[in-house]
């Protein structure tokens, strides 16, 4: 700063003149008094002890007095420091002057406005850092809206959401941009909340997923500055919701059709539509066949639900898959011969023992497996069973398949077929079913309680083949069955 400018300087300049003012004036009015009054040698010794004072005089008035303002600007020059390091963020700065006059008083209101900044500050970087981490924790994705639909805020789940959004264009922008637009599926949100000032919600839909969305005001001074909106990510409920709706009416469907005829063909026993014991007889099988047929749904069901709870019971030990592929072979031998189809067993000629496996669960499989092929394969065609020992990624794995010269699935039926009561009736052309829609997710949740997998390969008119995969030596956690 120039020293001429500054508070001392101008002091300094205006102490000079008043002393300069005031000699002037003695010089104008004294010296000529002197020289009347006093003789020429006597005049001479005062003039010069006149100047001799003033000229002391000024020089003591001048240091003085810039030693009086030095004293009283340096405190200010420190106060104007302290104020310049608070505003660079320096909020732990003090003030220590310790004197009894205005100054002093100036310097402790200083130091305790400092202080009060310092913990209003502290706070407000305590609770930033706090809502900061509860919306880095949250599963739920936030954003944050200004008045004219920009982004301006978001947590990671809502980041990682508009990055899957980016993949879609709303209205030409690109939404990988900080400081997007509005996403077009939040629009009409966006707008109700800022035309009415009220919270909203509603459920979208993008893409393959659905969210629940709440949108609230954001306030400024009773002006509305912004929008928030959270988004909850529901799309499993809506497919476990879909799959509740879907596996009530398909039990529904399926127990309704051997419930009418039961109820059909009794009450025809009852009207004496019957003409002889050979059709009555006829009217009871048919009853019996769909009684027993209802039963096997129920029977089904009840094992399929204690699977997916994880109550099922597994009797786990060594089990010899020679042995146990050679006793299913032997018990559809007959069925095959009675429907004219060949059953061929391939033996690797290899020892395949699993450590850890319930034989009862995995017979059930190829039971399931072997019935489905053979109901689905014309006469004269071939169904095939084989085994062998493969290397996994990790542990070497028993791989069983069961191929059938059936009519196949179609593509797109193929990552549907282990659903429960899902039937690819348009590729398996049959006359009657006796299947309950069931088996094949049964199969699925055998082979995956014993750590394994199951898949399927199908092409139209050729076939299809069933293969499953278990591990010889891992074991699974124990009673836990996923579907």
């Amino acid at each position: 700063m120039n020293f001429w400018r500054s508070l001392v300087g101008k002091l300094w300049i205006t102490i000079i003149c008043l002393v300069g003012s005031v000699l002037i004036f003695l010089g104008l009015f004294l010296l000529p008094y002197i020289n009347r009054n006093f003789a020429a040698h006597e005049s001479t010794e005062i003039k010069h002890l006149f100047t001799y004072a003033c000229i002391v005089g000024f020089l003591l008035t001048t240091f003085f007095a810039l030693f009086l303002f030095t004293k009283i600007t340096q405190p200010m020059q420190l106060l104007i420091q302290a104020a310049n390091a608070i505003r660079e963020g320096k909020y732990d700065t003090r003030l220590s002057l310790v004197t009894s006059d205005e100054i002093g008083e100036l310097a402790k209101t200083f130091n305790h406005m400092s202080t009060e900044l310092e913990a209003t500050i502290r706070s407000l970087n305590e609770e930033k850092n706090h809502l900061s981490r509860v919306l880095r924790s949250m599963s739920d994705a936030v954003i944050t809206f200004d008045r004219s639909g920009q982004i301006i805020l978001t947590n990671p789940p809502a980041q990682n959401l508009l990055d899957s959004w980016g993949e879609l264009e709303w209205q030409g922008h690109d939404q990988k941009e900080f400081g997007a637009p509005v996403p077009d599926p939040l629009l009409p949100l966006f707008h109700t909340v800022m035309d009415k000032g009220e919270d909203v919600g509603d459920h979208i839909h993008v893409k393959n997923g659905s969210w629940s969305v709440q949108m609230a005001p954001l306030y400024t001074d009773n002006v509305i500055r912004g929008t928030v909106a959270v988004l909850r990510d529901i799309t499993e409920e809506v497919k476990l919701e879909k799959m509740r709706s879907d596996f009530v009416a398909n039990v529904s469907h399926e127990i309704r059709t051997p419930l009418s005829m039961m109820q059909g063909y009794s009450e025809a026993l009852l009207d004496g539509m019957a003409g002889s014991p050979e059709e009555s007889e006829e009217l009871v099988q048919v009853i019996h066949d769909e009684s027993l047929r209802m039963g096997r749904l129920v029977k089904d069901l009840l094992d399929l639900a204690r699977m997916e709870a994880g109550h099922t019971d597994m009797h786990r030990q060594e089990v010899n898959v020679n042995e146990l592929i050679e006793r299913v072979h032997r018990k559809f031998a007959v069925r095959s011969k009675e429907q004219g189809l060949a059953l061929d067993y391939h033996d690797q000629g290899e020892q395949l023992l699993l450590s850890d496996a319930d034989e009862d669960r995995l017979e059930q499989v190829l039971t399931n497996l072997l019935d489905n092929a053979f109901r689905h394969t014309p006469e004269g065609k071939k169904v095939t069973i084989g085994a062998d020992r493969i290397l996994g990624e990790r542990h070497e794995l028993v791989r069983i398949r069961i191929k059938d010269e059936g009519v196949g699935i179609a593509s797109e039926d193929l990552p549907y077929i282990f659903d429960r009561f899902y039937k690819a009736d348009k590729a398996r052309v049959r006359g009657e079913d006796k299947g309950t829609g069931l088996g094949l997710a049964i199969v699925k949740n055998i082979v995956e309680a014993h750590g394994g997998s199951v898949s399927a390969a199908s092409t139209l008119g050729e076939g299809t083949e069933f293969t499953i995969l278990l591990p010889i030596s891992k074991k699974p956690k124990s009673g836990s069955v996923t579907d």
